[in-house]
């Protein structure tokens, strides 16, 4: 591999993530300037809170791969693995969800998700990179037909459909 190539968590999980953020924004200003009740807004104040959390972190969190390792960059900390230092490459695969774990001896590994974007290409890039002893058989069938998740996407989208809902039901009352 002679390129870096950055990884990102799918667009199409993030754009309703950040709408829901808004819209939930929206319906709090709302019901403040309606007068709704205290409890109204509490609710709707703590869901911002780990809304705004989850938006920020999928749309900050990268991966990095280049020839000699790969790179987690999160918010506020980022790991780097070297591929010469990786003991095994693993897979724990739930229906469709599947999590690859990077190990680098005892106590260094990373875990990595089907949630980025162009996942067939990170496993393939991340299973040509690294030492091919390391390879658990899990991963090689996973390679062959990686899953595509998509049930977290209709989720965030059947939110943001379920919250515009609320807020014409909102200024109809």
């Amino acid at each position: 591999m002679n390129d870096e190539r950055t990884f990102v968590i799918r667009r199409s999980f993030v754009i309703p993530m950040g709408l829901l953020v808004a819209l939930t924004f929206a319906l709090l200003v709302i019901c403040i300037l309606q007068g709704q009740s205290l409890a109204k807004v509490i609710i709707l104040a703590g869901l911002m809170l780990p809304l705004a959390m989850l938006f920020v972190e999928s749309a900050l969190r990268r991966l990095v791969v280049d020839r000699d390792g790969i790179t987690a960059i999160r918010i506020f900390r980022q790991r780097r693995l070297n591929f010469t230092d990786v003991t095994s490459l693993e897979t724990v695969r739930v229906r469709n969800r599947v999590f690859l774990t990077l190990m680098a001896g005892d106590d260094d590994f990373l875990i990595i998700s089907n949630s980025y974007g162009d996942f067939p290409v990170l496993l393939a890039s991340l299973v040509a990179a690294i030492p091919k002893g390391t390879i658990t058989a899990e991963t090689e069938q996973l390679l062959k037909n990686p899953p595509l998740r998509q049930a977290d996407v209709f989720t965030a989208w059947f939110a943001v459909v379920a919250l515009v809902y609320v807020l014409f039901a909102q200024f109809r009352n």
